[in-house]
């Protein structure tokens, strides 16, 4: 690989994209690509934009890779299931994608080796993050122009399998209980309904059944043994508080529901409670979730929805982030919030 002076270039094949900047127009892409064959007419847009030498003479052996060539190989033994990538680099980088709605996930430790290695860079969004079909999730290049083949090959050797992967989602049918003497008097208006018919439609969740129910801790246990027969997934809304006229949560203990923690140290939400009853979930909704834009519930549904059980220790784990900012303007999931990895 030799530097070479452009007036020095005509004729001679480039071997590295050359990128051009202009601010005014908003403008940041590729002025000629690697292996244009420089022409006398090129020089002075090569002037134009600060570029007074080239890189010219790939080295005929496999000791080095090119930044291009690094990024196809690695590509294929990156990607996991539901996971598709550029097919042509642009500036030596591959962008990943998601190729169905569903939960990215990712191997912490596979990216972070990787990266260890100082010359690739494997750059991801956070784990369990909930992407549409066609969502950017991960880029890879290498950072400088060429690196020894070595690098590649042990990359290659970290990732026995892919670093990333998107799960569909799973959960099709869901049934809400709400309980509350005030809402079942008709003193209240209910607002959990139509709040968690507009949650569940990303993950086109169809609600099959809805019931509002007295404060009473019978007909909330039978209720919920009732709808368990034909839903996969159960809320019960209301009476998740202290407040000594709540049976919500002991009436799904009668009902057979193993709870895995009462509560969530997360917030706004913490008295959310998730439990299971024959690997089916059902969650208990604060009313936090009425007044709160983004709560413990938006955190956790997106694995819920993929049909994950959520133990005790990991519900416990999303208390390093699980305090909200409540910023002004909103942008929930791109943000901290509920964020453990």
């Amino acid at each position: 690989m030799q530097k070479v002076k452009i007036e020095d270039a005509v004729g001679l094949e480039l071997i590295h994209d050359v990128t051009e900047v202009d601010a005014e127009k908003g403008f940041k892409g590729i002025a000629f690509k690697k292996g244009h064959i420089i022409k006398e007419e090129d020089l002075e847009k090569f002037r134009q934009i600060g570029k007074n030498y080239v890189f010219a003479g790939l080295p005929h052996n496999n000791v080095f890779i090119h930044e291009d060539d690094a990024a196809l190989k690695l590509s294929p033994a990156i990607s996991g299931k539901n996971i598709y990538f550029d097919k042509v680099p642009k500036e030596g980088k591959i962008n990943f994608y998601s190729s169905t709605t569903g939960l990215f996930k990712l191997d912490r430790d596979k990216i972070v080796n990787i990266n260890l290695l100082k010359i690739p860079s494997l750059v991801t969004i956070h784990n369990n993050f909930p992407v549409a079909k066609d969502k950017l999730v991960a880029a890879f290049r290498i950072i400088p122009l060429f690196c020894e083949s070595s690098v590649i090959e042990n990359c290659l050797e970290i990732l026995s399998e892919p670093a990333i992967h998107v799960v569909p989602y799973k959960i099709t049918t869901a049934s809400i209980i709400v309980t509350g003497n005030e809402v079942y008097s008709g003193k209240i208006r209910d607002g959990f309904i139509p709040l968690l018919e507009k949650k569940l439609q990303p993950y086109n969740i169809k609600i099959l059944n809805t019931s509002i129910l007295p404060d009473n801790r019978s007909l909330i246990k039978d209720k919920i043994n009732e709808f368990l027969l034909k839903c996969e997934l159960l809320f019960i809304t209301g009476g998740t508080s202290v407040d000594p006229d709540d049976v919500t949560k002991s009436a799904m203990v009668e009902a057979g529901i193993a709870i895995e923690r009462e509560g969530a140290p997360v917030q706004p939400g913490n008295n959310l409670t998730i439990g299971y009853l024959k690997n089916k979930a059902v969650i208990a909704v604060p009313a936090a979730a009425i007044y709160f834009p983004n709560t413990s519930l938006d955190v956790f549904l997106p694995r819920i929805a993929v049909g994950e059980k959520i133990s005790h220790k990991e519900i416990a784990e999303y208390s390093v982030g699980g305090l909200c900012h409540f910023c002004k303007h909103c942008t929930f999931p791109v943000c901290s919030f509920g964020k453990k990895d």
